[in-house]
């Protein structure tokens, strides 16, 4: 038998695989390789190592046994899968579901999506259960009944959580339970108004191999739940921890599978909570939500800026405020840097809330430009309450609490700041001028330092300082010391 090219066909003399054998079959009786993954960030490799290459934990891989992969599609499952014009797709636009707390709809983008996904991922005691209780009990009574499943409480516990919070309890139902394909027939026969699933480091499903925790009952669980919110339009909140390095523990496909990921943030020692969105396919990742721990739980902070002010020492050297801008609103915080000598040959750069690469360019320019020896000092900047900002609006308020430091000068009083940095000591324009200017003004900072510019902030306007330069700024905001007619140093 020849082709269309001339050449003969090579007819095999045997079939890789008995007539009638499909390849599912075929595949079941094949030699599985021995895999290794890591807990933490699901790395794999073909060898046991004691130090994930990844993320560099130690003692965190371990052997998991390979999935399965299906070559081909099913023949009964192809009419599922065949094209659809998006044209001829009627869909609805569905209300979003409230959770009853300010911030977390804030974060949200308006509350759940039906049929979502969301991961909550946080440290241990940060208030991951408190508030997804929280989220529930507000969903339940709003909307209709909600389904607390824990695989880390039992019952009992989480009554008594529910009484020290004081939320309604009539109509949540709470179970003891991780396995989620049984999580998927309550959720098919009940229709609850939300499924939450604390967590799904707990989770297990009885078609996988391994205890819960392991890689592949993560990321199996994840699927199986993703798989229910979609099929019944119930929208689901998985519970997760992080890392030491402040990443979603577990494999990487976990962070793909959901629909939102949510990080709470803070430290255990303070009131304060942070709510962010790092993925959100409905709706904006810039947002963020504030709250303050309370013996009732998790409280929504309706004015944040006066949160991070309310123990801001006037008149001390150091200190500069600045407002950024996260997600729709402005926030006012205040800047504190610490620069001393030292003898050490390598001196000390240390950053809270503050981007570390960030802090050494401004000091670097800073030197040059300023003509300032900050190169045998150690310098410590912290954005005071815990917030950690990244926008580059904050570089003029952390040069300006850095060369205030130095010279051991305050910045003027009733004065913030806000303008990014060039190498060259230039200042560039920020986004939002007229907003940052009116929420310094509202806080009672009458005059508000900002990169020269064109805009027409209206009457916020008023109260703004214009600076091109980074030494037209220090001179602007710092009463220099003045020794033989000329600043000093």
């Amino acid at each position: 038998m020849e082709s269309r090219l001339g050449r003969p066909y090579h007819v095999p003399t045997s079939l890789p695989f008995a007539p009638g054998e499909t390849d599912t079959a075929r595949m079941t009786t094949r030699t599985q390789k021995t895999a290794y993954a890591c807990s933490e960030c699901g790395h794999t490799t073909p060898k046991w190592v004691g130090q994930c290459m990844r993320c560099e934990a130690w003692n965190s891989v371990e052997e998991v046994a390979p999935v399965p992969q299906l070559r081909g599609v099913p023949a009964d499952l192809v009419s599922f899968v065949q094209p659809v014009s998006l044209s001829d797709l009627a869909v609805t636009d569905r209300p979003r579901t409230s959770t009853g707390i300010t911030e977390l709809d804030r974060v949200l983008g308006g509350g759940f999506v039906p049929g979502s996904t969301v991961l909550l991922a946080g440290d241990p005691g940060i208030g991951k259960s408190t508030l997804l209780l929280q989220c529930a009990a507000g969903v339940a009574s709003a909307i209709g009944p909600a389904i607390y499943a824990t695989g880390e409480e039992s019952q009992d516990q989480i009554k008594l959580r529910a009484q020290r919070l004081g939320i309604p309890q009539e109509r949540l139902l709470v179970v003891s339970t991780g396995d989620v394909v049984w999580l998927g027939a309550l959720a098919e026969e009940a229709k609850p108004a939300l499924l939450v699933v604390d967590s799904i480091q707990t989770a297990w499903h009885s078609g996988v191999d391994g205890s819960s925790g392991t890689i592949g009952q993560i990321r199996q669980s994840a699927a199986a739940l993703g798989d229910i919110a979609r099929r019944t339009g119930v929208p689901v909140i998985l519970a997760g921890h992080v890392t030491k390095d402040g990443a979603v523990a577990g494999p990487k496909v976990l962070e793909h599978v959901v629909d939102v990921v949510l990080q709470l943030e803070g430290s255990a020692g303070t009131q304060l909570r942070l709510l962010r969105g790092s993925k959100n396919r409905h709706g904006a990742t810039d947002e963020l939500g504030v709250f303050a721990m309370t013996e009732t739980g998790l409280q929504d902070v309706a004015e944040p800026s006066t949160m991070f002010l309310s123990q801001r020492q006037r008149g001390a050297s150091g200190s500069a405020v600045a407002t950024v801008i996260e997600g729709t609103r402005p926030l006012t915080v205040e800047v504190q840097a610490l620069v001393t000598p030292t003898p050490a040959a390598s001196p000390r750069r240390t950053a809270n809330g503050y981007d570390l690469a960030r802090l050494h360019l401004l000091i670097a320019v800073i030197s040059k430009r300023l003509n300032f020896p900050l190169g045998s000092n150690d310098i410590v900047v912290n954005i005071a309450g815990g917030l950690r900002v990244s926008e580059p609006a904050a570089d003029l308020a952390v040069a300006l609490a850095i060369v205030s430091s130095f010279l051991d000068v305050p910045v003027r009083d009733g004065w913030s700041a806000s303008g990014e940095i060039g190498l060259g000591g230039e200042l560039r324009a920020v986004q939002q001028e007229a907003r940052r200017a009116g929420e310094a003004r509202r806080l009672g900072f009458e005059q508000c330092l900002l990169p020269r510019g064109t805009a027409d902030l209206g009457a916020a306007g008023q109260s703004v300082v214009r600076a091109s330069t980074l030494a037209e700024a220090v001179k602007a905001a710092i009463p220099l010391p003045v020794e033989n007619g000329s600043a000093a140093p």
